[in-house]
């Protein structure tokens, strides 16, 4: 999944991450965390445009936030742990969601839009209770906006000094690599060292 978006915003531009983005927050399973950073490399690269990218990548939060709240609002939880299962929704989220909605309200809508699983599905318990849809907008916006900008400048940040860190990247994985090698084959030893020995035939 990593890959094809990744590859979708290469091939679509800002369209591709105010798209994208719309799914993520509408509760399809899009990581945020994969779109921006593909967005904010693409910046660096100088195929994109930074500040357009975190202004895409908000109003995007926005729309799909808004589509979100809306089918809670028409619809309830039915259609959420119905047909919603088929884009990822489960119970545990709308769970999640609510005690963090039911905690601070209003809030919620604001804070839980930098806050990994919670600012996913923090739209159907606002729709759910129905508040006012000026103020959860303009919540929505000015949360999704820091976090937009948080994993594309980090996107950027990675982009401008590839160079001078890839090296150190590349000798990391090797070690990484060897550790994994060695736990395994020390696992597998010791796993024949203190297997039964089968008794004769």
């Amino acid at each position: 999944m990593t890959s094809t978006l990744s590859g979708l915003v290469a091939s679509y531009g800002l369209a591709g991450v105010l798209i994208l983005m719309a799914f993520e927050s509408c509760g399809f399973p899009f990581p945020s965390e994969v779109i921006m950073p593909t967005a904010g490399l693409l910046a660096a690269a100088g195929h994109m445009n930074l500040e357009l990218a975190i202004l895409a990548g908000a109003l995007g939060n926005l729309l799909g936030s808004l589509a979100a709240f809306g089918l809670a609002a028409r619809f309830g939880e039915p259609v959420l742990l119905g047909p919603g299962r088929w884009v990822g929704i489960r119970a545990h989220h709308l769970e999640l969601a609510d005690g963090w909605f039911q905690r601070w309200g209003l809030w919620a809508v604001l804070i839980g839009r930098v806050l990994p699983v919670v600012r996913t599905y923090i739209s159907f318990p606002a729709g759910l209770a129905r508040i006012e849809l000026g103020k959860f907008s303009l919540l929505t916006f000015v949360g999704a906006l820091p976090w937009c900008a948080a994993l594309t400048l980090a996107g950027y940040t990675l982009g401008k000094n590839y160079d001078r860190i890839s090296g150190p990247i590349e000798k990391g994985a090797i070690v990484v690599a060897l550790v994994v090698v060695i736990v395994v084959v020390i696992w597998y030893w010791r796993g024949r060292s203190t297997a039964p020995s089968q008794p004769p035939s």
